[in-house]
């Protein structure tokens, strides 16, 4: 069996690609796996560490809406949607599974003109051009949310990194916070804008971090690789405020952490609502509005707090996000509701998906 996976261009479409890789092989050592990608993307670094093939095709970016541009996208596309059909003939594809992005629409014209079954995988709320061409041909189609737009489609989360899938986070707790040199029994306020961190969460955060000291609440702040870090003076017995510029176990991070600061990305809601951590979500304030849809249903269902980024400020966070983190009663409500709203099996289950859209093909 060979599966194509067709997630490539961010970290949002391809961890939850290498995550069904993964999954696949638990399932079976001896499954083929190949990522379709591009020169430009992600891929050419994260496919190869993990240790799968990559197939390369010409970049084609698709426009986010219907626009006038939309008409040139056939034409740019032949070359690219060859080139992703060589790729699916000779590694005989059985199943070509996409998950979004500039790869996923070639891989899915690919497949219907070779007759092989298409998955398609949707994380945001808002799907995107390509998922929702792709879903017209697909034998199923997957998604992150229950309230998905995409006809058909069977709620199950998004694929995550096992160690995040099986995190037990007050097992772990003891050892992540003497991994980061934090308090073993203080409140904690993680905070990360994302791989790239987000300069209005970080220059909030540095403004009221005092007062969330001077509150007993100690804080691991995640400012970006990119970001400057800022001076901080921790006076004797002040709870530590700990600014780093990326963390590489954010399974750590979250075992850690009682309440989490952040943005409001799929694979991030995704991955807070799996291990029950409660959050403050600020969605990006750019693009479809699909962040704050994403974190909408977790918000909800009593797992976090829903703020626009342009009311964040350290007011805010003293009046909203500290009371949580000095209630333990509270953390505790909103990291059970956090956790039952969110889905640890969906690798799992996608791969059952795989096997039953082959299985289906060959008795067609």
């Amino acid at each position: 069996m060979h599966v194509v996976l067709a997630g490539g261009g961010t970290a949002g479409h391809i961890e939850p690609a290498l995550a069904l890789a993964d999954a696949l092989r638990r399932q079976d050592p001896a499954v083929g796996i190949t990522a379709l990608g591009t020169e430009r993307g992600l891929e050419t670094r994260l496919v190869p560490e993990r240790g799968y093939e990559l197939g390369l095709i010409p970049a084609v970016p698709l426009p986010r809406r219907p626009t006038p541009e939309l008409i040139t996208v056939p034409g740019r596309l032949r070359g690219t949607i060859k080139a992703a059909e060589q790729i699916l003939e000779r590694t005989q594809a059985d199943c070509v599974v996409g998950f979004g992005g500039y790869v996923a629409l070639p891989g899915y014209l690919a497949a219907k003109r070779l007759g092989v079954p298409i998955i398609v995988h949707e994380a945001n709320a808002r799907p995107g051009l390509a998922n929702k061409i792709g879903s017209r041909y697909a034998a199923a189609v997957a998604v992150s949310t229950p309230d998905s737009k995409l006809r058909g489609a069977r709620y199950i989360g998004i694929p995550l990194r096992r160690t995040i899938a099986v995190l037990d986070r007050a097992r772990v707790r003891p050892e992540a916070r003497a991994a980061f040199g934090l308090d073993p029994n203080l409140p904690t306020l993680l905070v990360s804008g994302g791989s790239q961190g987000a300069r209005r969460l970080n220059e909030v955060v540095q403004q009221v971090a005092p007062v969330l000291q001077r509150s007993g609440i100690q804080i691991l702040h995640v400012v970006g690789p990119k970001n400057e870090l800022p001076r901080v003076d921790n006076m004797p017995g002040m709870p530590p405020y700990l600014p780093v510029p990326y963390v590489d176990r954010m399974d750590l991070a979250y075992a850690a952490a009682d309440m989490m600061l952040c943005r409001a990305g799929a694979m991030t809601v995704a991955e807070l609502s799996a291990v029950g951590l409660p959050a403050a979500y600020v969605p990006l304030p750019i693009g479809n509005g699909e962040q704050r849809l994403n974190a909408q249903p977790v918000v909800n269902a009593g797992g976090g707090l829903l703020v626009d980024d342009a009311q964040l400020t350290p007011e805010w966070v003293q009046g909203n996000v500290l009371p949580v983190l000095a209630d333990p009663h509270r953390l505790f409500e909103m990291s059970r509701a956090a956790a039952e709203f969110g889905r640890r099996d969906a690798d799992d289950l996608l791969v059952g998906m795989v096997y039953e859209a082959i299985a289906a093909r060959h008795q067609a």
